[in-house]
C-alpha cells in the first residue's frame, strides 16, 4: 500500500512513539495527516471519536494513543489502565469500520505475553497463559485489541494488522520518575545522582529480569513497514533480538551517564516479568523489518537529548 497519498489519522501522534512515527510517515512523502489532541477529541468519549472521524475523514488509522507506564504506575492505576486502554480501542477501531477507513495499525504490547512464556516469545504463545500480574490489566486491555480486529476482519472484511513492540527507548521519551519506563528512569537518576553527588541511587527488584529492548526510531520505521506490507489477521512481534538483564542495563546507563555511585536494589519491590525476548522472525519475513540501532548507541542519543533538555521537562 502506498502512503503518500492518504489521509491518515496517528491517534496519539504529539506522544514519545507518535512524534517520531509522524517524521517517519512525512519522510515518505505523506502531507495528509491529523494528529488529534486529548484536549480536543477524548478517544474515552465515544462523542468525541465519532466527531474526529467526521472532522478527518481518514482513509488509514495507526491506533498508538494508550494510558502506559512503568511497574510502579501499572501497579497504582491497574483500573484506569484496562479501562480506558480498552475503550479507546474499541471505540476508534468502531469508528474506523464504520467510517470506511482502508486499514487500521493497532499497537499492542509485550505485555500481554503470559508471565512464563517460553523465550522467545512466539506469536503462537500469546495464549498460553495469564501475563504478568502487574501489567495484566495493561496487557489484557491492549490484547484486546487483537480480539477486535481479528473478528472485525472475519465478519467485516476490515483490514487491521496488530503490532506488538518491546519495550521503547529514545530522544522524547517520558522521564517523570512517577510514570517513566525504566530506562529513562535510570538514565534521570543517574544524572540526578551526580547533580546531587548521591552515593547511591536505588533501582526497584532484584536486577535479575532481562528485557529487550528497541530504539524508537526503529519501532517507527516498523509500524510504517507494517503499514505498507503486511495485511494479515496474526499479530507480530517489533524487537532488537537483543535481551539484557536489568542489572547489567543499570550499570551500563550509569558508566555512560558518568555516575561513580553505588547501585542499590531494593527487593521489596517487584521484578515484574522474569524474561522478555521475543522471536522476531514474523517481522522480516513478512516486511522485511530489522532493527538497525544498538542498544548502547541508542542509550548514548537518550543520554544525550535529556542532557540538553532536562532543564525543560
Amino acid at each position: 500500500m502506498e502512503l503518500h497519498d492518504k489521509n491518515i489519522l496517528v491517534t496519539g501522534g504529539t506522544g514519545f512513539l507518535g512524534q517520531h512515527l509522524v517524521k517517519t510517515l512525512r519522510d515518505r512523502g505523506v502531507r495528509k495527516l491529523s494528529l488529534p489532541s486529548h484536549q480536543e477529541y477524548d478517544l474515552t468519549q465515544e462523542d468525541h471519536v465519532r466527531r474526529l472521524y467526521q472532522d478527518t475523514k481518514p482513509q488509514m488509522v495507526f491506533h498508538l494513543a494508550a494510558v502506559v507506564g512503568g511497574v510502579g504506575a501499572n501497579r497504582a492505576n491497574p483500573g484506569r489502565f484496562f479501562y480506558e486502554n480498552l475503550v479507546m480501542g474499541l471505540l476508534v477501531m468502531e469508528y474506523a469500520r464504520r467510517s470506511g477507513v482502508e486499514k487500521l495499525i493497532s499497537l499492542g504490547t509485550i505485555c500481554s505475553y503470559p508471565k512464563l512464556t517460553p523465550v522467545p516469545f512466539r506469536e503462537e504463545d500469546l495464549w498460553n497463559g495469564y501475563p504478568e500480574e502487574t501489567n495484566a490489566p495493561y496487557g489484557l486491555a491492549k490484547k484486546m485489541l487483537l480480539v477486535q480486529g481479528q473478528a472485525y476482519r472475519q465478519q467485516y472484511g476490515f483490514n487491521a494488522v496488530h503490532v506488538m513492540p518491546v519495550n521503547l527507548h529514545g530522544p522524547g521519551d517520558h522521564f517523570d520518575l512517577d510514570t517513566s519506563h525504566v530506562i529513562p528512569a535510570l538514565i534521570r537518576k543517574c544524572l540526578d545522582g551526580i547533580d546531587c553527588k548521591e552515593s547511591t541511587i536505588t533501582c526497584w527488584g532484584d536486577g535479575s529480569p532481562t528485557r529487550e529492548f528497541l530504539f524508537v526510531e526503529d519501532a517507527a520505521e516498523a509500524i510504517v513497514l507494517a503499514a505498507e506490507r503486511y495485511d494479515e489477521a496474526e499479530p507480530v512481534n517489533v524487537g532488537s533480538g537483543h535481551e539484557i538483564s536489568i542489572k547489567s542495563l543499570a550499570e551500563m546507563i550509569a558508566q555512560l551517564c558518568g555516575y561513580p555511585g553505588k547501585i542499590v536494589w531494593d527487593t521489596t519491590k517487584p521484578n515484574g516479568q522474569p524474561r522478555r525476548k521475543v522471536d522476531t522472525s514474523r517481522a522480516k519475513k513478512r516486511f522485511g523489518f530489522q532493527a538497525k540501532v544498538k542498544l548502547e548507541e541508542g542509550l548514548r542519543r537518550t543520554i544525550q537529548w535529556y542532557r540538553e533538555h532536562r532543564i525543560a521537562l
